[in-house]
């Protein structure tokens, strides 16, 4: 029988096999590993409440700067960076699915902050360059992609990274319903109770209770 791994972890130092096992049950789907990575983000983050669930092959950077409320869903595949102190706040409630992306950005400026019982669908990805705020109860559908940030080009005579960009914070209200496969840009506010419909590309502010569709997304209609 080829013992070639066996052999490699028997070789290794302390901090060698230490980061092995860590690897280990972060990526297991056992109930003791799920119960291990919750004992051991309860040292790491910032804060986090009663009844947190954390999936298998979670990806979090800098802990230390995100803030977990009680009842929160991390679910398999979830990736979180804070990039600074102002960090990404999970409120109580929230649920993150499978592969949902969460970036602040920027080290200075970049936050995220999701309202009470928000929902995050599969393979959502929201950046936070200048602030992202969610408001309670939104639902937010599958692969959304939200960055807060457009290049300029006016210039051809050079590269187009170098231009900079036009950046600004991005507020959602509370109970907005946002369709799945949305793309939201830097200037796409949404107010409150609103709906955007599926595959819509928000590129200026939605005002409160309307429902708004295509791209660029235009209201049709309100809510109320």
């Amino acid at each position: 029988m080829d013992k070639f791994f066996t052999n490699a972890f028997n070789q290794m130092d302390d901090e060698s096999r230490e980061s092995f096992y860590k690897t280990v049950f972060m990526n297991d789907d056992s109930e003791y590993a799920s119960q291990l990575r919750l004992e051991y983000y309860k040292t790491k983050f910032r804060a986090m409440g009663e009844n947190v669930k954390i999936g298998k092959g979670v990806k979090i950077v800098n802990p230390e700067f995100i803030s977990v409320g009680d009842n929160v869903t991390i679910s398999d595949h979830v990736t979180l960076i804070a990039r600074g102190e102002k960090g990404i706040t999970l409120s109580d409630g929230v649920r993150l699915q499978d592969r949902v992306y969460l970036d602040t950005e920027r080290v200075e400026e970049g936050y995220i902050t999701v309202g009470k019982g928000v929902y995050i669908g599969t393979g959502t990805t929201l950046f936070g360059h200048r602030g992202l705020e969610i408001g309670d109860d939104c639902l937010l559908a599958q692969g959304i992609n939200l960055t807060p940030y457009s290049h300029i080009f006016d210039d051809p005579s050079r590269i187009i990274y170098s231009q900079g960009g036009h950046c600004e914070k991005v507020t959602i209200g509370n109970d907005v319903y946002i369709g799945m496969g949305c793309k939201i840009m830097y200037s796409g506010n949404i107010g409150e109770g609103s709906v955007i419909g599926c595959g819509s590309t928000v590129v200026k502010p939605i005002p409160p209770y309307s429902v708004a569709v295509g791209t660029p997304a235009r209201v049709i209609k309100e809510r109320k």
